[in-house]
């Protein structure tokens, strides 16, 4: 019989604290690694403001505003029929003459304006003009009231002219580029009356109706318009 002694057996109670120690000491491994590999605390750090960019500082430039080129011109606007034409380049009176020669006859085309051919009862015409520089260069004119006439006739007969009562007449230059065609802001209208520089605070004679015919001629700075305007009055 031999007197080496006998191993003794383990409970099962303590096979199993193993495995946990075990199983705990993997978890823990994961959770290590998973940590560096992940870095969750870099995430809170994103979230916070971010510090402004250079584009954001302060010594960053303004936007600019976008400022009229020096070439462009002012646009004339006309309060009366006879004053600046649209889109034309006006002069001060007391500005130093420009590089630009004065319009003359062969240069621009006077036209008149209606706003209708017919006009009924009681309807008074609406008169304007149409200015075209048909020279090569740019030439200017002035187009105030003093120099704009407007007239209707019937035949022979003169009915109205625009400057018989004509009141606080004004001068302006402008200046039309090559190619321009400008019109009057705003037309005048005739009352269908007889004008006269005698009756401008009377009573007036009143222009037949029933289609009767007349033609409106008109001049600028002594260009004649090459053609009238036929209306019709009913």
């Amino acid at each position: 019989m031999s007197d080496q002694p006998r191993s003794r057996r383990h409970s099962p109670a303590v096979y199993r604290r193993r495995r946990l120690v075990l199983i705990v000491a993997a978890v823990a491994i994961i959770a290590v690694v998973w940590l560096l590999i992940a870095q969750p605390w870099s995430g809170a750090a994103d979230t916070s403001d971010p510090a402004p960019s250079p584009s954001r500082s302060a010594s960053s430039s303004p936007s600019a505003t976008p400022t009229p080129s020096p070439e462009s011109s002012p646009t004339a606007t006309a309060v009366n029929p006879g004053d600046a034409m649209p889109d034309a380049s006006v002069q001060p009176e007391d500005a130093p003459p420009a590089e630009v020669e004065a319009c003359t006859a062969g240069d621009v085309l006077v036209e008149p304006l209606t706003d209708k051919e017919s006009y009924a009862a009681g309807e008074q015409p609406q008169i304007s003009l149409r200015l075209t520089n048909r020279g090569a260069e740019a030439c200017s004119l002035n187009v105030g009231t003093t120099q704009q006439v407007y007239t209707v006739t019937s035949g022979d007969d003169t009915w109205w002219r625009s400057t018989d009562c004509q009141s606080e007449p004004s001068d302006m230059v402008v200046t039309l580029s090559a190619g321009q065609v400008v019109e009057s802001a705003t037309p005048i209208a005739w009352d269908r009356t007889r004008s006269s520089v005698d009756t401008c605070d009377g009573d007036r004679p009143q222009a037949p109706g029933g289609g009767a015919s007349f033609h409106v001629a008109v001049s600028i700075g002594g260009i004649e318009g090459l053609s009238t305007k036929q209306i019709f009055l009913y």
